[in-house]
C-alpha cells in the first residue's frame, strides 16, 4: 500500500462473508456445493434437453436456453471464489480480481434483466397476437435479439466497470460474499460521482424500463386470458407463462429488497441473504420451476432418457 492524495491506495479486498466470526465455515460450504452443482447440473439438463429435441428449437425455448447458460455463469462467476474463500480461510482478494468479477457480474446481472423481458414479450406476443407470433418472432430475429441482449449486457458492464476504477478506498474490507458494487461503495472515500451516474442510468435502463414493459405485458396478457370464456382456456392458455411469471416475481422482488434496504444494524446480513436468493438460489431454483410447468420440457427430458437407455 502506498499514500497518494491523501487516499490510501488498496491494492487487494479482504471478503468477509456473512459473519466476521463465522465458526460453522464447512457447513456453509457443504451447502453452497450442493446449490452450486445442483444448479450446474439443472441448468446444463435443460440446455442439452433444447439442444436435442427438434420440436423444441422454438422462440420461447431459445430464450430458455440463455436463460439456463445466463444462471450458470451468475453462480460460477461467486459460487468457486466464495467457496475458496470459506474453505481456505483466505479472504484476500487483489483489486484486479475483484474488477473483473464485478465486470462479470454486472454482464450477466444486464443479459438478464433484457433476457426476462424478451421472455415476457414473446409470451405477450404468443397470446396477444398469435396469429402473426411466428412472423414477429421468427428464428432469425430471435437469434438477432439474442446477439444484441448479450452485447448490451456486455457494453453496460465495461461501462460501469471503467467508473469502478475512478473511485478510492478508505477501507479494505468488504462486507459481503463477491466483490458487490453497493459493498464498494460503502468503503470508498470519493471517485464515486462517476460510477453513481452509470450505475442511476443502468437501473432506469436495463432495471425500470424492461420492468415497466414486462409489467404492462402481462397486464395485457391477464386482460387477454380474462376474455377467454372456457375455463379450460384461460387455464391453459395461463400454465404457458405462468413459469416465467414465478420467475419474475423471485428475481424482481429480490432485487428491489437489496436496492431499496435502508442502513440499519442487520442491513449488510440481509443484503447478502436477499443478493444470495436472485444470484445463486434462484438460478438453481429457474430450471426446476420451467420443468415441472412445462410439458414439451419434460416429453423432452423423457426421450433424452429413454434415448440413453436405448443405446445402454
Amino acid at each position: 500500500m502506498s499514500i497518494t492524495k491523501n487516499y490510501t491506495l488498496i491494492l487487494e479486498f479482504c471478503i468477509v462473508p456473512f459473519s466476521a466470526n463465522m465458526e460453522d465455515g464447512f457447513l456453509i460450504s457443504s451447502l453452497f456445493v450442493m446449490i452450486y452443482f445442483t444448479g450446474v447440473l439443472m441448468n446444463s439438463v435443460i440446455i442439452l434437453v433444447i439442444y436435442k429435441n427438434d420440436h423444441l428449437h422454438k422462440p420461447m425455448y431459445l430464450f430458455l436456453c440463455n436463460l439456463s447458460v445466463v444462471d450458470l455463469c451468475y453462480t460460477t462467476v461467486i459460487v468457486p471464489k466464495l467457496l475458496y474463500i470459506l474453505i481456505s480461510g483466505n479472504n484476500i482478494v487483489s483489486f484486479t480480481q475483484c474488477f473483473v468479477q464485478m465486470c462479470f457480474f454486472f454482464w450477466i446481472g444486464s443479459t438478464e434483466d433484457l433476457l426476462l423481458f424478451t421472455m415476457a414479450y414473446d409470451r405477450y406476443v404468443a397470446i396477444c397476437n398469435p396469429l402473426h407470433y411466428h412472423f414477429i418472432l421468427s428464428m432469425k430475429a430471435c437469434s438477432l435479439l439474442i446477439t444484441v441482449i448479450w452485447v448490451s449486457g456486455c457494453l453496460n458492464s465495461v461501462l460501469i466497470s471503467i467508473s469502478f476504477t475512478k473511485m478510492s478506498f478508505c477501507h479494505s474490507i468488504i462486507h459481503h460474499f463477491f466483490c458487490d458494487s453497493k459493498a464498494l461503495t460503502k468503503i470508498s472515500c470519493g471517485g464515486t460521482e462517476l460510477f453513481y451516474i452509470v450505475v442511476y442510468v443502468e437501473l432506469v435502463v436495463f432495471g425500470l424500463i424492461p420492468f415497466v414493459c414486462t409489467l404492462a405485458s402481462y397486464l395485457k396478457i391477464i386482460r387477454v386470458i380474462l376474455g377467454i370464456k372456457s375455463s379450460d382456456g384461460r387455464k391453459k392458455t395461463f400454465s404457458t407463462c405462468s413459469s416465467h411469471l414465478v420467475v419474475l416475481l423471485i428475481y424482481y422482488v429480490t432485487i428491489a429488497t437489496v436496492v431499496m434496504m435502508p442502513s440499519s444494524k442487520y442491513s449488510d446480513l440481509l443484503e447478502q441473504i436477499f443478493t444470495m436468493l436472485y444470484s445463486i438460489v434462484a438460478p438453481m431454483v429457474n430450471p426446476l420451476i420451467y420443468s415441472l410447468r412445462n410439458r414439451d420440457i419434460q416429453k423432452g427430458l423423457l426421450s433424452l432418457i429413454m434415448v440413453k437407455e436405448t443405446f445402454q
